[in-house]
């Protein structure tokens, strides 16, 4: 047995009754085992960030893109993430919703298997230079209008590529089974520390991905007349310009997830999910 969680987060889908409800019997139960709880929806996240001081667990109530919304959230602390499956595939979530409230007390006792999970850094070189975390990955690409961007790619301060295309997305391995491999891209074992650029519906060029390792440098520089942004886990957009360069690395943070069962056949599994997709 481990230690003792004795401050626990919850974070919820807002707009999920079953996970604002599963929030409140769920936030008793961690208090009938002599532990604090706070609550908050997961779409607050600069609520959540004041209350993620000193806390030992968050528990994550809907999808995976709850779990994304949390390890941006909990960034840099290196604070464990459970999760309650109450979305549709579940890539991240561990826990069936009918096994949280037997599954949670083991969790409080310190129980649980840890997953370590790669991370992006990502900044957009202005003169604020804003920086941003990905879990899964970043986009740099066309806005709304339907027109290709053209955008030059450095690995290491070396040119790699000019691509005419609608964007390019730079992934984890947590993130090469969401966008990037809706792209075409390929599937990394989920603990894996590369990552993968794949360019998206590239026009008269290369169309193939590079798989990168850790500590590869990116530069995206974007050469557009009309709007571009940058999207962060497809939940983060900022709107970028013509000559906006965007600097992408592996991050020194991690995400944390705690599982409760860790699966034995990880490809099996993704392969599964995959296909209940279609």
């Amino acid at each position: 047995m481990g230690t003792m969680r004795e401050k626990v987060g919850i974070l919820y889908q807002p707009k999920s009754l079953e996970a604002t409800e599963l929030a409140q019997r769920l936030s008793n139960l961690i208090k009938e085992l002599d532990a604090s709880a706070w609550v908050c929806s997961a779409w607050e996240e600069n609520i959540a960030k004041e209350c993620v001081e000193g806390t030992d667990l968050v528990i994550c109530l809907g999808g995976d893109g709850t779990i994304l919304r949390a390890a941006r959230i909990v960034n840099p602390l290196p604070i464990p993430i459970a999760s309650v499956n109450l979305g549709r595939v579940g890539f991240l979530t561990d826990l069936p919703a009918y096994d949280a409230l037997d599954a949670i007390p083991s969790f409080i006792r310190g129980e649980g298997d840890i997953e370590e999970r790669s991370m992006l850094e990502i900044k957009l070189v202005k003169n604020d230079n804003q920086g941003f975390c990905a879990l899964n990955d970043a986009f740099v690409g066309r806005g709304e209008r339907c027109r290709l961007v053209r955008i030059n790619v450095k690995v290491d301060d070396e040119v790699v590529t000019n691509y005419k295309c609608d964007g390019v997305i730079v992934s984890t391995a947590t993130g090469s089974t969401g966008y990037s491999h809706a792209a075409g891209g390929p599937v990394l074992h989920p603990l894996s520390k590369d990552m993968i650029i794949k360019p998206v519906a590239a026009h008269l060029c290369s169309n193939t991905a590079l798989v990168l390792p850790c500590n590869s440098l990116i530069e995206l520089e974007i050469n557009t007349t009309h709007k571009a942004m940058l999207s962060v886990d497809g939940q983060v957009e900022v709107e970028l310009s013509n000559g906006d360069v965007v600097v992408i690395k592996g991050s020194e943070y991690t995400t944390r997830l705690l599982k409760y069962k860790r699966p034995k056949n990880y490809y099996g599994m993704i392969i599964g999910k995959l296909l209940e997709r279609e």
